[in-house]
């Protein structure tokens, strides 16, 4: 037989009388730690809030440090401003107008010269020659003016003797005419012969006839005369001749020394001393800039075309100031020369030119420089520096410093940029106070410290003028 273990027999009442005080002390305790979680919440809760709480009142009570300025009212110049380059007055490009070896150079690259100034000297000695050989051409040309001349008053004299010679034969043939009619009355009485009267005849033809020839002597003596006059007049043309050769022969040794047309400053040397000199080479020997006076060329877009015609007719000519690179501090005042005639189609701007003194020579030509047009004045304009203006939803303002230390935030309506300031036209009133930094900090009615600002000028210092 199979022995079998002893069975424990359990009874239902006892073990639910064991069960459930236990689960009720369960219980308990998760009631216990619920109310600890939820008692430690409400005071953490207390605490934030207390902290929260007293954080507002620390932000309101403590000073919010902040830089300020003050708003001036003053005169703003309304003004233009563009980048320019600078070009010269003048420039131009000397070349030798002869050939030959260059003997002489007389400046040194980059010099100012003045107008006049002696540059170069070109072997003049081929020149001198052919001047020689001009003069003596007209001396030649003289002496054969003077035989012409001669030889006219030698015909003259010819003409006078024939004249005398006519003179002298129209007498006798007078005289043969009166001998031959009176023969020939004799002859009709009888009392001469026949012979004797045709004799006398025939001497009278014969004194016509001398007559008649001396007249053909005078006028062979005239035509002479004429001739020797065209002699003269193309002895004196060849003078003339030699006189156009002399003065070309001068002109071109006086190329042999080449001076400067222009005041200004000289380029790169392109030739050396001993080097040869071809006439008008495409190269220039050297390149001579006028900078004073001198150019400064900038663009403005064409939508102020009417503002620069409007203020020139009622100022007269436009101030114009150039400010150089790194010296923008001093600028240099011009005045506006040039406006264009016509508008850039492809960039749609307007090309304009300032001429500058440039007595001190800071503007040199291919130069960038910033232009600042002057246009006119707009007086009792109230400003700012640009970095006490805030953008917000809705629209600009400030914050100003009441007389009790508190920000107070003030809506404005800005004008145009003066430099570094800005013009308000509407919020604002001279002698006021804004924060221009800090402002990040700042909440209506928040009381503020002033501290200075390192490096400020101010806000009452005179800006470069009013941008457009």
């Amino acid at each position: 037989m199979r022995c079998l273990a002893p069975v424990q027999t359990i009874n239902s009442s006892s073990l639910a009388a064991q069960t459930v005080p236990r689960f009720q002390s369960v219980i308990q305790r998760g009631r216990f730690s619920l109310l600890i979680l939820s008692l430690a919440y409400l005071c953490s809760a207390c605490n934030a809030s207390e902290a929260q709480s007293t954080g507002k009142e620390t932000g309101k009570k403590r000073a919010v440090p902040v830089v300020v300025a003050t708003a001036a009212q003053k005169t703003i110049p309304i003004q233009l401003s563009a980048t320019g380059t600078v070009e010269a007055y003048s420039t131009v490009s000397v070349k030798s107008q002869v050939g030959g070896q260059l003997t002489g150079v007389y400046f040194q690259q980059g010099q100012n010269v003045k107008k006049g100034d002696l540059l170069f000297k070109i072997d003049s000695r081929p020149l001198q020659a052919a001047l020689m050989q001009a003069n003596a051409a007209k001396a030649k040309d003289l002496a054969q003016v003077k035989q012409a001349q001669a030889n006219v008053l030698q015909a003259i004299a010819q003409v006078n003797q024939a004249k005398a010679n006519v003179m002298k034969d129209k007498s006798q043939a007078t005289n043969a005419n009166v001998q031959a009619r009176r023969y020939a009355s004799l002859l009709k009485q009888g009392a001469i012969s026949k012979e004797q009267a045709e004799q006398y005849q025939t001497t009278a033809n014969a004194q016509q006839a001398t007559v008649n020839a001396d007249r053909g002597g005078v006028a062979n003596a005239q035509a002479a005369v004429a001739a020797a006059q065209a002699d003269v007049q193309n002895a004196q043309a060849a003078v003339a001749s030699d006189e156009a050769a002399i003065a070309n022969a001068k002109v071109q040794l006086s190329y042999s020394s080449i001076y400067s047309p222009i005041a200004g400053r000289t380029g790169s040397l392109k030739l050396n001393q001993g080097n040869l000199v071809q006439a008008n080479a495409d190269d220039p020997l050297i390149t001579i800039s006028q900078i004073r006076p001198i150019y400064v060329n900038f663009s403005i877009p064409q939508r102020l075309l009417p503002d620069i015609k409007k203020y020139s007719a009622n100022n007269g000519k436009l101030a114009v100031d150039a400010l150089p690179p790194k010296d923008a501090g001093h600028p240099v005042r011009g005045e506006l020369t040039f406006v264009d005639s016509g508008v850039n189609t492809q960039t749609g701007t307007i090309q304009l030119k300032g001429t500058f003194a440039n007595a001190d020579e800071r503007l040199f030509p291919g130069q960038f420089v910033n232009v600042v047009l002057k246009l006119s004045e707009e007086p009792n304009a109230i400003t700012v520096p640009s970095q006490a203006v805030q953008s917000g939803q809705q629209g600009q303002f400030v914050y100003v410093v009441k007389p009790d230390k508190t920000a107070e935030m003030r809506p404005i309506t800005v004008g145009d940029t003066v430099g570094n300031e800005t013009v308000i036209k509407q919020g604002l009133k001279p002698d006021e106070q804004v924060v221009t930094d800090g402002q990040f900090n700042l909440v209506p009615g928040a009381t503020v410290q002033v501290k200075p600002e390192v490096g400020s000028r101010g806000a009452g210092e005179q800006g470069a003028g009013r941008q457009r």
